[in-house]
């Protein structure tokens, strides 16, 4: 699969869109509301992540319209429509979030996303993981790259593992879904698993215990 091409990042610049083989990341678009609407009336993206339900159409348009509009102008949240290149189809959606720990010695964000039901098991989900993680790496200066998943959620650590994480282990009662505290996947993901190096990096000393 050919790398995915993007236009490099610099703060409060307009939303970057990055290609793949199979597919366009984009910022999400108000044309994009009906689809991302539709997408979860599926009651498996709100039963695993943080979409709420019921998921209105008002809350498609905000979200289309508005919210991530502000997360990239903020550098809070970059937000990518998840697109078939060959029949413009909405795949998913995929998130960096937490990016303000890019702008302190930690430079750190997470990764997140759902994926369209009639989309799933295609490889689609993990081929745009690496765009976003590659891109992150060498435009955003990422060096740690994290992934959370409520325990049971075997799709979105499927995903995971096949873009390349490292599963660390189980948080205890670190998320909170439906009034309940849930145990949490976490993973992570470095430039070095990818062989990837950038000047100026803090350095990695690995444990010697392992």
């Amino acid at each position: 699969m050919p790398p995915a091409t993007g236009q490099r990042h610099t703060p409060w610049m307009e939303p970057v869109s990055l290609t793949t083989e199979r597919l366009l990341l984009r910022a999400p678009e108000p044309g994009d509301a009906a689809a991302v609407h539709a997408a979860c009336q599926d009651p498996e993206i709100p039963r695993w992540t943080t979409v709420p339900s019921p998921y209105t159409r008002a809350r498609a348009e905000a979200f289309a319209c508005e919210d991530s509009a502000a997360g990239w102008r903020d550098d809070t949240a970059y937000t990518f429509a998840v697109l078939a290149k060959d029949d413009g189809a909405l795949v998913g959606v995929m998130s960096l979030i937490r990016l303000a720990e890019l702008h302190t010695p930690r430079h750190q964000a997470e990764l997140g996303y759902w994926t369209a039901k009639e989309h799933r098991g295609r490889g689609y989900t993990a081929e745009a993981a690496r765009a976003v993680c590659r891109w992150a790496f060498t435009d955003l200066g990422v060096e740690r790259l994290e992934w959370y998943a409520d325990v049971g959620n075997d799709g979105s650590r499927a995903v995971a593992l096949s873009t390349g994480f490292h599963m660390e282990g189980t948080l205890r009662a670190r998320d909170v879904q439906g009034g309940a505290r849930r145990d949490v996947w976490i993973g992570s993901l470095l430039p070095s698993d990818w062989g990837l190096a950038r000047e100026g990096a803090t350095p990695y000393e690995p444990s010697p215990r392992g």
